[in-house]
């Protein structure tokens, strides 16, 4: 019987069929980044705001004020008399007497008595510019209520993280494109129900959702698309995650189109309806077919995709070399066996490493320049290099070296930015770059070969739950960040560097796969 690669080799290892695949399938890169990236505009800072007095409705409608006159009657006094307050986060205490004048409502404590004044702290009463405009000023995530903001992204890397484990098992067990399509219809779901939330609360359990239902969708679609291609081809893998990139890219275009944050949420999620229709162009993946004993399936399968790239299968492929491995995947299948259990430790480490070090140098940065639009676009752009200078490198010279190149040369710049003087801003800014260049190409590589490395019968677990590490690093990378800033501002960089010296070193231990076929079985794995 002949193997799955000798029947893709003929059905054609990247023809029509496959381009088209991947053209629809790459599209999800889009929606997921989008919903990585939607918490720089859904919580983008509000414009003004200001504590309004209780009772202010009555007092105004006495005194026949405007919303204006209102803020300049009841806040300017508070402004007035501290300079260091703006009547954002407290207000007076006092007794409003309007009796005497309505343009003086405190004239009664004395004309220069505004600095003793009590204060009280705003609980829940403010008045904002655009009410609508973000989820800060929909949900008063503003001054002490501020850290909110910051738990709504960490409950969405919570999700990416929960998502990892759940449906990357759910994948193996069940199938690819069985699970990229109810995670779709989740995410579409999720979406809408987080954009009309009623309340904090509600938005977050539904964020949760969305994010884990947004992980199964990038995840699967990824390792579908690895799977159908040929060893050769396999480059597809970090071509995908330029749409990932396209959608860092675009999603400030929607944010400047849209000027509310439930239009936003809606925008980034309805698409994923769209991709619902892929159930009659995208077939379950043959190599998992293979693994779960359905041998006819994934021949009639091949047998369409060589029609659709103009081939013919020949007659005497009657059945394919099944796997004889059957079984649900768990942890202990990715560190049972020597190879694997090096592997799946690297790994690990690798993503935890990448997303660390890639979020934390995009946070030191900064946005530079004052239009949060524009510099998010150009954020965005600055990746688009990395996936050019892989499919350049990556077939001529193999996976290992330039995905410890790339560690090593993002651990230098860490480390010459960080002792670098600051009457150079253009220096320090540029080696900065070239580190968040660098690691962008470490995070993209690890991609590829962590779907590499792993047999048939576990990659979408294998794969999902080494990631799973990049969410934890999402987590942390924050509070690494300004934590250790605090003892020294480029504290940070020396730790970023250690780390990624120390990946830099380990990925060298892990097998190179340069046109490899994929593995279908832990033997496979053990013999590379």
């Amino acid at each position: 019987m002949p193997s799955f690669d000798e029947v893709l080799k003929e059905a054609g290892e990247f023809g029509r069929f496959q381009k088209r695949v991947f053209f629809l399938l790459s599209q999800t890169g889009i929606t997921f980044s989008s919903l990585f990236a939607s918490v720089v505009f859904l919580g983008r800072a509000p414009d003004d705001f200001w504590c309004r007095i209780p009772g202010a409705p009555e007092l105004s409608e006495r005194c026949g004020w405007t919303l204006e006159e209102e803020r300049n009657f009841t806040v300017l006094p508070l402004h007035l008399g501290n300079e260091s307050l703006s009547g954002e986060c407290e207000r007076l205490d006092v007794t409003w007497d309007t009796s005497v004048s309505c343009t003086s409502p405190v004239a009664h404590y004395g004309n220069h008595s505004t600095g003793r004044l009590p204060l009280a702290t705003c609980l829940n009463n403010w008045v904002y510019e655009h009410p609508h405009s973000s989820i800060v000023s929909e949900y008063d995530l503003v001054c002490g209520s501020a850290w909110m903001l910051d738990l709504s992204q960490a409950i969405l890397n919570l999700g990416f993280l929960t998502g990892a484990f759940m449906l990357g098992y759910a994948a193996d067990r069940y199938g690819r494109i069985l699970i990229y399509l109810l995670s779709c219809l989740g995410v579409g779901i999720c979406g809408i129900i987080v954009a009309f939330s009623p309340n904090f609360s509600v938005f977050l359990i539904f964020r949760f959702l969305q994010g884990m239902f947004g992980k199964g969708t990038w995840m699967t679609a990824y390792v579908i698309v690895t799977e159908i291609v040929g060893s050769d081809q396999r480059i597809v893998g970090i071509v995908i995650q330029i749409f990932f990139t396209l959608g860092i890219m675009i999603l400030p275009g929607i944010a400047y189109l849209i000027p509310t944050w439930q239009g936003i949420q809606l925008a980034i999620s309805l698409p994923n309806f769209l991709f619902l229709l892929y159930y009659w162009v995208v077939p379950e993946s043959p190599r998992w077919l293979l693994t779960r004993q359905k041998g006819e399936k994934a021949l009639k399968i091949m047998r369409n995709i060589a029609k659709h790239n103009g081939k013919f299968l020949s007659p005497h492929y009657s059945e394919i070399t099944i796997s004889n491995e059957v079984s649900n995947p768990s942890f202990l299948d990715l560190v049972r066996t020597p190879q694997m259990r090096r592997n799946t430790l690297i790994l690990m480490y690798a993503w935890f490493t990448s997303a660390l070090i890639y979020q934390g140098l995009v946070m030191r940065l900064g946005i530079i320049g004052g239009n949060l639009y524009l510099d998010f676009f150009i954020s965005g752009a600055v990746e688009l290099p990395a996936a050019f200078l892989i499919i350049v490198t990556i077939d001529r010279i193999g996976r290992r070296l330039p995905f410890a190149m790339s560690n090593i040369v993002a651990s230098i710049a860490c480390l010459i930015t960080a002792f670098l003087p600051e009457d150079i801003p253009w220096l320090k800014t540029t080696v900065a770059t070239l580190g968040r260049l660098s690691i962008t190409i470490a995070f993209e590589v690890v991609y590829l070969v962590n779907s590499e490395l792993y047999p048939t019968t576990v990659r979408n677990f294998g794969v999902s739950l080494c990631s799973s590490l990049c969410d934890l690093g999402g987590i942390i990378a924050p509070f690494l960040l300004f934590r250790l800033a605090a003892i020294w501002l480029e504290l940070p960089l020396i730790i970023f560097s250690i780390l990624a010296a120390v990946c830099g070193l380990l990925v060298l231990l892990l097998p190179e796969t340069k046109g490899i076929s994929l593995p279908e079985t832990v033997e496979d794995v053990e013999q590379l």
